[in-house]
């Protein structure tokens, strides 16, 4: 059984795949070729932003963006604790401190309730993380960022595809950040990411800051990074974006079944998805108090696992003397102890869905 099935997908795009990479090896323009361009436009007209940015990775979305906005020494940017380690990265590469605050118990996202007190006059941005696929309180947290005229970043890296009241995550705040990392729901054959904004300003930026900061050849108006999509990477999300509306309606659907299942089963609790938003299930995850045992009898089953995340940010050696922490963030360390993450993907069929909630539910009775 596989945890994320790309194989599958593979086989129903190969044609669309090699034609694809095919008229990139025949132009040979690996960098910043046509499809670069190409696909920026696909990815803005998507999601409604007046902008798209393609960069070497998620991650450097986040640290373009951030570098964009003037992050520095000094500044302070308020983000979650339970998330990917990059998310605090970028902050702290720029010199900057992360400010966490805690998560809501039921959907793992940052608490929008939190984030005010954590303002102080260093704070340059606010960057929640749509964690598992699905959005934060964004009007919410977009509210606060507004009201102390402190832009609001969307870590997407999770959720490209999912909608907001209405809205396309990466489209619902200042700035949407996104990963086309392979396992993501909208993923290239490597590392590739893209940031989305509106603002024209913001965007001449950043598509100099991924150059090395030239405004035009040899001509460098600001400090920047190699940061760019290789063609190639584009050329593959330019061929899964004609199957993108099927692979993201499948995975609701999916996440909707497993959801059902789930509830079913004692002991075991599937993450909360508020009903004006959609989760596009990037990590099918629930919570156990017994995750060792779970896992364990899984594994037995022949039921592959993940864990996402297993230590908070400022438990993380690198990180444990350069955040600062507001408010206390236990709910974080709890449910870090208690999430596992099940087999996920718009492939998995009904028969292979209901043995892991049974695996899952023998699991949850012998632990």
């Amino acid at each position: 059984m596989e945890f994320i099935d790309l194989k599958a997908q593979l086989r129903s795009i190969r044609g669309a795949i090699d034609e694809r990479m095919q008229r990139v090896l025949d132009h040979g323009q690996f960098i910043m070729g046509p499809e670069v361009a190409e696909m920026e436009q696909r990815l803005a007209t998507y999601t409604g932003a007046k902008h798209c940015i393609s960069v070497a990775s998620g991650t450097e979305a986040l640290l373009i963006a951030l570098m964009a906005l003037g992050v520095g020494p000094g500044d302070e940017v308020i983000t979650t604790p339970f998330t990917f380690v990059a998310t605090a990265e970028v902050i702290v590469l720029l010199g900057a401190t992360p400010v966490l605050v805690d998560v809501e118990p039921d959907t793992c996202n940052v608490n929008a309730e939190k984030i005010e007190s954590a303002i102080t006059s260093r704070t340059k941005a606010i960057m929640p993380v749509s964690l598992y696929g699905a959005t934060a309180d964004m009007d919410e947290i977009n509210a606060i960022g507004e009201k102390h005229g402190i832009p609001v970043i969307e870590d997407a890296a999770q959720s490209f595809g999912a909608e907001y009241r209405s809205r396309k995550s990466c489209n619902v705040s200042s700035i949407g950040c996104t990963s086309f990392f392979p396992s993501k729901p909208l993923g290239c054959f490597g590392d590739g990411g893209a940031i989305f904004v509106s603002d024209d300003a913001l965007a001449k930026a950043m598509r100099e800051i991924r150059t090395h900061g030239q405004e035009r050849r040899y001509y460098h108006t600001r400090v920047g990074v190699g940061g760019r999509m290789d063609t190639l990477q584009c050329a593959v999300i330019l061929a899964k974006l004609d199957i993108f509306d099927w692979e993201i309606a499948e995975r609701i659907r999916i996440g909707r079944t497993y959801r059902d299942m789930v509830a079913e089963i004692p002991g075991i609790q599937a993450p909360a998805v508020r009903n004006d938003r959609t989760c596009v299930w990037a990590q099918f995850t629930v919570k156990t108090d017994n995750r060792d045992a779970v896992v364990a009898s899984l594994k037995q089953a022949g039921v592959p696992t993940a864990i996402h995340y297993p230590i908070p940010v400022h438990k993380q050696p690198a990180y444990r003397s350069l955040c600062r922490v507001v408010g206390g963030l236990e709910i974080s360390e709890r449910i870090a102890q208690q999430v596992v993450s099940l087999p996920m993907h718009p492939y998995l069929d009904a028969e292979t869905m209901r043995m892991i909630a049974d695996a899952l539910a023998k699991a949850a009775r012998s632990s």
